[in-house]
């Protein structure tokens, strides 16, 4: 098990130097919004700057273990059967043969047409603010897409997506893995939140079995779901199915929750270490969002150091436990 770094969407210098300095070993680089390294024009990633962005991240001594997410608007007619769903598809198809090609093993994404949702910030320790969410704020705001769509076709629409894409990563030797719907309700902007639960990631993986049909395991967002955060560690973690760690923890589930620190939330953090140990996970953990704290950088940097601090010493205590 390995300390990384991630939430970040350009490979430079100084991000790096940080993340070596704070003794993370892999890289995640964040791209839902764009990456500086990578041009997008063309709803496609080529080879060559995927080569690029894995020589620039391993000058700095660390390993550009996992690409996560593209643009949106990559493939955003996949997700919703949209006019140009074909011509989406053979892009994604082209740009994750080149991830693989490039060599970087793993590619994380989400199935969110509506985007991740949060309503007013809370205040917590020493009055740092965090991220939260309330349903019963969340139900009252407008479609996002022009209609409501149903449970049925969305579950249609992905797993045509699966079924092609999967024996596409067999072949390139790439794994994939997708991002639980962040907040985990049933129903955000009259799109329904696929990926909400425990047996929602069991239909997931039993679609077209395969090492390379995954999950990226974000602790924070297993948690706020109505299921038992250590019983899905231990399920997923047994079968190899987890890719790499947000370790973050929250407080409260669905349908009202709010993020924390990473020592505090309820979520024992040792106990969750120790399962991912017990069950042979050799993947990275990454801080994954952090509270916003007085006069730290927009990026979070004390926040992410302090967070990725504690990964590294649960990792060295459940590893020397005997």
């Amino acid at each position: 098990m390995r300390a990384g770094f991630g939430q970040f969407n350009s490979a430079s210098p100084e991000y790096l130097k940080f993340a070596k300095q704070f003794g993370a070993t892999d890289i995640l680089l964040n791209s839902i919004g764009g990456n500086d390294n990578l041009p997008s024009a063309n709803g496609k990633w080529e080879l060559q700057d995927l080569v690029k962005l894995r020589l620039m991240v391993e000058s700095h001594g660390l390993k550009l273990s996992a690409l996560e997410n593209v643009p949106k608007y990559f493939y955003d007619h996949v997700m919703l059967n949209g006019p140009k769903r074909d011509e989406q598809i053979e892009n994604m198809i082209y740009t994750i043969r080149n991830i693989a090609r490039a060599g970087i093993p793993i590619f994380g994404y989400d199935w969110l047409p509506s985007e991740v949702w949060r309503t007013e910030p809370k205040l917590i320790r020493g009055g740092a603010e965090a991220s939260a969410f309330d349903d019963s704020v969340a139900q009252k705001m407008p479609l996002t897409h022009g209609r409501e769509y149903t449970e049925e076709e969305m579950w249609e629409y992905m797993e045509y997506w699966i079924k092609i894409i999967t024996p596409i990563a067999e072949d390139e030797g790439i794994r994939l893995g997708i991002h639980p719907c962040d907040p985990p309700v049933p129903k955000l902007g009259g799109i329904p939140n696929l990926f909400r639960s425990f047996d929602s990631y069991k239909r997931l993986i039993e679609i077209y079995p395969s090492d390379s049909n995954a999950i990226e395991f974000c602790q924070g967002t297993f948690s706020e779901m109505n299921d038992d955060i250590y019983e899905m560690i231990r399920y997923f973690g047994e079968r190899k199915k987890i890719l790499y760690v947000h370790f973050r923890n929250v407080s409260g589930q669905v349908p009202k929750f709010h993020e924390e620190f990473i020592n505090t939330g309820y979520v024992d953090m040792y106990k969750a270490m120790k399962i991912y140990h017990e069950v042979g996970f050799d993947g990275f953990f990454i801080d994954d969002h952090v509270p916003s704290t007085y006069k730290d950088t927009p990026w979070g940097h004390r926040g992410r150091a302090f967070a990725n601090g504690y990964i590294q010493a649960m990792i060295e205590a459940v590893q020397k436990e005997k």
